[in-house]
């Protein structure tokens, strides 16, 4: 066609037959958008520790928050999802949540990581527990979200290994990064 604009094929559409379209696109909405927000967290993270000795282990978890984060942008256009409206507010907010939790140090920063894997985990089997009813329809979701979760409880383990509980106030912090994540959880699921 003129103007030289590619042609898409449909090639990586997903059958939407037979799927609970309302169930599934509020699955891929909300891990989207936690994927997209842990990135701005490790990046955040990175902004004020990347150079310090746990540099290396925050990127490495970031990287595999990238891996995350390009699967579910994938899986939106193949399911036509539309992301929450709430991403330039996940932007900043978990940027600022990052940096915040760095500036307490390494304790603080692998305590936050501690927080938000163990939401996201236990997020990721609710979507299981949804998802098993029906193995063989969502078998890529299944795997996806398995998968993920896996890693995200992998970040989880190494924050702890890195001394995330001797963090002052470490119960206090734990519990308000996870009221903020069910919260956001909430709230990307629907807008």
């Amino acid at each position: 066609p003129g103007g030289g604009a590619a042609l898409r094929l449909c090639s990586t559409r997903v059958e939407q037959e037979g799927i609970n379209k309302p169930v599934i696109d509020r699955i891929i909405r909300v891990d989207h958008a936690g994927e997209y927000g842990a990135n701005r967290i490790y990046a955040g993270q990175m902004a004020v520790l990347g150079r310090s000795s746990v540099g290396p282990v925050i990127q490495q978890m970031w990287n595999q928050e990238k891996v995350h984060l390009k699967k579910f942008n994938e899986l939106m256009v193949a399911y036509r999802v539309r992301p929450t409206v709430l991403l330039p507010f996940w932007n900043v907010a978990g940027f600022v949540l990052g940096a915040g939790s760095a500036f307490l140090g390494k304790k603080g920063a692998m305590a936050c990581t501690v927080a938000v894997e163990e939401c996201i985990s236990e997020h990721y089997n609710n979507q299981i527990r949804t998802l098993i009813e029906d193995p063989k329809k969502y078998k890529e979701l299944l795997q996806v979200i398995k998968q993920f979760r896996d890693e995200e409880q992998e970040h989880h383990d190494i924050g702890l290994e890195h001394d995330a509980e001797a963090t002052p106030a470490y119960s206090v912090l734990k519990t308000a990064i996870q009221l903020g994540c069910k919260a956001a959880i909430f709230l990307s699921e629907r807008i």
